[in-house]
Parts: C-alpha cells; structure tokens; sequence
C-alpha cells in the first residue's frame, strides 16, 4: 500500500518491484522460445549454476541483451545433451534456441530462465555460417588458390601449427621421426590455439610468422586432435578461411574429425582425417618418390652386372691375345737383341784392338814431345825472372837469365843484346 507524503501517493521500491513482477507473471505465465547468442556462459563450480549473458546483435553490435539464468540440474542435462549431439559441452559464443521463462525478483532483477535447448539449432547456425564463407570465397575467386599450389617433391621442411601438449602433435611427431624406413624430416612448432573463437586471430597470427620464413619450408601443417563440430565451427569463419586459401605455401590440415568437413579443410591443399594421416600422407609422398628410385637402382644393378660381365670376358679375351702377341714380339725381340749384342760384341773388340794400337802409337809420340827428352836432344829453355823469353824487347843489360838443360841450370848476365836485321 502506497502512503501520503505531501499529498503524493508514494510507493516502496519493494512494492514497485513486486507489482512489476505481478505484472510480469500475469502477462508471462507460459514458456515461450527464444534465439540469441550466447555471449558468455557465466559458469560457477561450486554451485552448479549458470548465469548467462545473452545478445542479440546486428551489424555485429549488440542490439539486445539480457542475463539469464540455468539452474544446476537443468544446466547437467542441456549440457549432457550437448556433449550426446555435438560432442561439445555448452560454451561461449554460440546461437541457442532455448525455452525460457521471464523471472523477475526483487533482489535480482529481471531474466530470464532457461529450461531448455535445441543443439540442432547450433548445428543450423553453424551450417549457415559455413555456407555463407563457401559462398564468398567463391564470388572473390580464391576458393581454389592454395589447392592449387604444386606440392614440393619431397615436402621434407613442416612448419606445424598446433598445440604443443595436445595428443594429435605427439601422434603426428611420433608416425614421421620414427617411420620404418628412415625418411628424414625438418619440423618446426609454431604453436597456436585450435579450438574456440580466438583461433580465428590465433591461427593467422602464426601464418604471419611463417610467412617471414617461409623459405625454410616446403609445406604449412595444421594438426589438432579430435574434436566436435561445435568445437571447429570457427574453422568456418571466412577470415580465418581467406588467410588459407591465399597462403603462399601448401597448407595441409590434419584436424581430427571425420564428418562435416569444414571451410578451411576444403580450401587447403590437401586435407587428411587426422594428424596420424597426415604424417602417413607425407611418408607416402617418400614413397612415391623413393620407390621409382629404388626400382631403376635394381635395373641399374641388374644391366650393370651384364655389361661387367660381358666387358669381362671380353677383356679376358683380349688379354689373351694380348699376351700371346706380345710373347710372339718378346721372342722376336729377343733374337733380335741377341744378334746385336753379338755384332755389338765382335764390332767393339775390334775398334778397342785399333784404338789401342793408335793409343799406343800415340802414347810414344806424346813422349817424345816431353821437355826432358827434347833437352836430352840438345834444346834448351831460358827464362827471365820465371818466365820464357820470346822476344828481345822484354830483356836490358845486366838482366839475370836462367837456362835450363838436360842435365841442369846455368845463370848468366846479359851484357850485350844483338837483334838479327832480317828477322
């Protein structure tokens, strides 16, 4: 009831808040179905219960918003549902139908209480979403840039986006450093979120560092273990689908799902199941490469080992008539060198006989034109200060002059010096 203040009828907060809520009750006595986007789950652990914040936005701004409520049995139900239809638990940032009833109370407010949601209505949203990024990568002519790039021969250099403690990283690791026949590969983490909204921005942020070294490898890599369909809707957003498919290197997705193949795993170059295919996929590329190889090695082998054989019998072959020829022309040479060495022979003992007659002759002619026996014929030697005198202008008066003989010396002065006129 409403009291007199200076003849206003004045109300309590109370009282107004509990006629709005009659108010609210009469006019809102059923559930009715609601869709909106929830922005943010507001879970709390210790009680159970969820206390949403719920948008409507046009543009991309918020045009509407309410909180709402989910009690805790109802939100264990609808979540158990969610994880049954979708494999993914209720979360931020998706579209809901949901049956709701207006609550309003006097502490609290205004909300809304939910009591149920449809997940195909996600499903629904998601898939409209998906369609709507197919179509506009389509009309701007790009859908098909980064499938259409050549991958390497042997895409030996990975740079891989993913999680660094996640299952299907270790799984993809584990199939290619360990692989039976010993290929070897370069692979190189940039890690990234891969499941919610924010790989949106995460994801294109380590393309951008790749894309600063992208000369260092061969193909992009995306690996990421498991997951529901909620839980990779943002692999349909178009930004992140644009940065893919205009990515300058050979993007391969390995994501862990098998239905309902999202935007990025269609605009990549190539897409396998999970992160173990993906490592299987690369080793084939090995094979494809190294069984050819090992094929023409054994052809190689093969006609190899003909034509050393065939070459070895022919040299065989040759180097029997090699020796024989050359046996035949030893054997001949020897005859031959035989016969010179008798003629050699014979010839140089008669030209030692000749020469030693003419050394002999030659020897007594020398020795008669020794000085001692011309002097024993009567010739005789004078010298003027140790030198021979050959001609009377090196010699004065009173000049000492040695005269050898035969038999010995004689020392004379000079004391007079008579030149011949007519020589």
């Amino acid at each position: 009831m409403s009291e007199k203040i200076k003849d206003r009828n004045v109300f309590s907060l109370l009282e107004v808040m509990k006629s709005v809520q009659k108010t609210l009750a009469d006019r809102y006595k059923s559930s009715f179905w609601v869709k909106a986007e929830m922005n943010k789950l507001n879970f709390y652990k210790q009680s159970g219960h969820c206390y949403p914040d719920m948008v409507e936005k046009q543009d991309g701004k918020i045009i509407a918003q309410m909180r709402a409520v989910v009690w805790k049995d109802d939100y264990r139900r609808i979540d158990a549902l969610f994880r049954k239809t979708l494999n993914e638990p209720l979360k931020d940032g998706i579209k809901i139908l949901f049956l709701a009833k207006i609550a309003f109370d006097a502490s609290h407010g205004l909300t809304l209480h939910i009591m149920d949601i449809d997940p195909d209505y996600t499903l629904g949203d998601l898939e409209k979403e998906k369609q709507e990024t197919l179509r506009r990568l389509e009309e701007e002519g790009i859908f098909g840039r980064n499938k259409a790039l050549k991958l390497p021969l042997l895409p030996q250099r990975i740079a891989v986006i993913s999680v660094e403690t996640s299952k299907g990283y270790q799984d993809f690791l584990g199939k290619i450093d360990r692989n039976a026949w010993g290929y070897r590969f370069f692979h190189f983490l940039f890690p990234s979120l891969l499941q919610g909204e924010k790989i949106i921005h995460s994801i294109p942020a380590q393309l951008n560092r790749i894309r600063r070294v992208m000369h260092h490898f061969d193909v992009v890599a995306i690996v990421r273990g498991g997951g529901g369909d909620v839980g990779l809707s943002a692999y349909n957003s178009y930004p992140l689908a644009k940065e893919i498919a205009l990515f300058p290197l050979p993007v391969l997705t390995g994501i862990g799902h098998i239905t309902n193949e999202t935007v990025v795993e269609r605009v990549a170059c190539r897409n396998l199941i999970t992160p173990t295919d993906l490592a299987d996929f690369l080793i084939q590329q090995f094979h494809n490469f190294s069984m050819p190889v090992k094929q023409v090695e054994q052809r190689l082998v093969v006609l190899s080992g003909r034509i050393v054989g065939h070459e070895r019998l022919k040299f065989q072959a040759e180097t029997k008539l090699f020796r024989s020829a050359t046996e035949s022309i030893l054997s001949h040479n020897r005859s031959q060198i035989a016969r010179f060495h008798e003629k050699l022979s014979d010839g140089s003992q008669s030209l030692m006989r000749e020469q030693g007659v003419w050394l002999s002759g030659t020897e007594r002619h020398v020795a008669g034109l020794n000085p001692r026996e011309v002097m024993r014929r009567g010739y005789s030697v004078t010298l003027h200060e140790g030198r021979p005198i050959q001609s009377l202008s090196q010699l004065s008066v009173g000049d000492r002059l040695h005269t050898r003989v035969f038999e010995g010396n004689i020392i004379s002065i000079i004391q007079t010096i008579h030149k011949e006129e007519n020589v």
